[in-house]
């Protein structure tokens, strides 16, 4: 394997699968299979889940919501997904813990970072909920976060779409996939990746982003041995 222990970024709405909201048992199981496979070669896997399939804090706000109340209700929803992760990934006998930013003993283990990398060491699969703890920021600032506080090798995101393209695919047939791209290139072409705060975080920690097609089945593990899947964005 290519990496040896790295971040899998989700969003939230990756869990939904054909629904239009919640979470689709089956699109969970199919990523705790994806999952086991990688731990099983000896990959130290971490998680981090977005909360957008069951609520947005911006998408509140514009309701008329206080923004960071609204931030704080979309973080215990990452909490929710993450307890459906554990779920589903303990089920096919992969051990997990699901740590959280904000304080709930009763279902999930605070973030200490020494602690997340103990089971990290330990062959468990470690899930980040509750984003940064703090409100204004995304979860993908938190993957990122989390990534280089644990020390990991790479970021893989996650999403339905197997790569960066030059415009969006799914409205434009003649879209042009990159295989590779510098951040300075992303920048500058204004490419969609993640939010500028996490963004500019991996590009000062060089820590290599590599966005993928994750419902692919056997993608994962491609991605992870080092085969040329979806788009890696380096220095």
């Amino acid at each position: 394997m290519s990496y040896k222990r790295i971040l899998l970024k989700l969003s939230g709405e990756a869990l939904m699968g054909d629904r239009q909201h919640g979470i689709d048992p089956k699109r969970l199981a199919e990523y705790a299979e994806e999952i086991k496979k990688i731990v099983e070669k000896g990959v130290e896997v971490a998680i981090v889940i977005g909360g957008g399939n069951i609520f947005r804090g911006v998408a509140g706000a514009s309701n008329g919501i206080d923004r960071v109340q609204g931030d704080y209700m979309g973080m215990l929803a990452t909490a929710i997904n993450g307890l459906a992760l554990q779920s589903a990934i303990e089920a096919v006998d992969v051990k997990t813990r699901l740590l959280t930013a904000i304080k709930m003993e009763q279902v999930a283990e605070p973030f200490i970072k020494r602690r997340a990398v103990r089971h990290l060491e330990k062959g468990r699969v470690v899930i980040f909920g509750s984003g940064t703890g703090n409100p204004y920021f995304t979860t993908d600032t938190a993957a990122v976060l989390r990534a280089i506080e644990i020390d990991a090798d790479v970021i893989l995101k996650g999403t339905r779409v197997d790569g960066i393209y030059n415009a969006d695919p799914e409205k434009d047939p003649k879209a042009m996939k990159y295989d590779n791209i510098t951040y300075m290139d992303v920048m500058k072409k204004g490419l969609k990746i993640m939010d500028m705060t996490a963004f500019a975080l991996s590009q000062e920690n060089d820590l290599p982003i590599i966005v993928f097609d994750m419902n692919t089945r056997g993608n994962l593990e491609k991605v992870v041995a080092g085969d040329t899947i979806g788009t890696k964005v380096i220095k």
